[in-house]
């Protein structure tokens, strides 16, 4: 059952992330934060999973450790290190974009299935946002990532095998078939 804080939650997110948009396109960002909670509630995460879920990026990219405290006084030290145990950097400028995501691959396994179900929600959701652009727009596609199209789909190869050890199951399942049609 979700309550106000689920409310609370989906306003604070959607202040936080009211000007940005998906990576190269006109989407609201906020649209991408309601799927990756819908698809752990779908998968039978808790609210705290579900909120974590909606906040999972507010860290990263709008005011880092300032912002996870006002997650934590807001919502609890639970959503706090979900959204702790999703986001791949802490300083500006970020690391490079390789070293990031090496870095980010080693922690998951570490990780606790709290945090592991909302990070596997968000890369199922971005992975099948992937394949969808693919599919309508091709190797062009690729320009919008940091790692081109060989980073991209390595990573995300590589998230889908972590995934897969660590979290088994009808999710990660989901994650592997949208990787595997990547092309390439």
């Amino acid at each position: 059952m979700l309550t106000s804080r689920y409310d609370e939650a989906f306003r604070f997110a959607h202040d936080l992330h009211r000007r940005q948009t998906r990576k190269g396109t006109p989407i609201p960002y906020i649209s991408h934060l309601m799927s990756v909670a819908a698809i752990v509630i779908e998968h039978g995460g808790t609210e705290d999973q579900a909120i974590g879920g909606l906040l999972h990026d507010a860290a990263e990219d709008q005011g880092g450790l300032e912002t996870l405290e006002e997650i934590r006084r807001r919502f609890g030290d639970e959503v706090a290190q979900i959204v702790r145990d999703c986001t791949d950097s802490w300083v500006e400028p970020k690391p490079e974009w390789r070293v990031r995501k090496e870095t980010y691959l080693a922690a998951l396994p570490g990780k606790s299935t709290r945090s592991l179900l909302v990070s596997l929600a968000d890369k199922t959701h971005n992975a099948e946002a992937i394949l969808f652009d693919y599919r309508e727009l091709g190797d062009t596609l690729w320009e919008r990532f940091s790692g081109g199209a060989e980073g991209t789909r390595w990573y995300y190869r590589n998230l889908a095998g972590v995934f897969d050890e660590a979290m088994p199951g009808r999710l990660s399942d989901r994650l592997g078939r949208a990787v595997s049609q990547f092309g390439g």
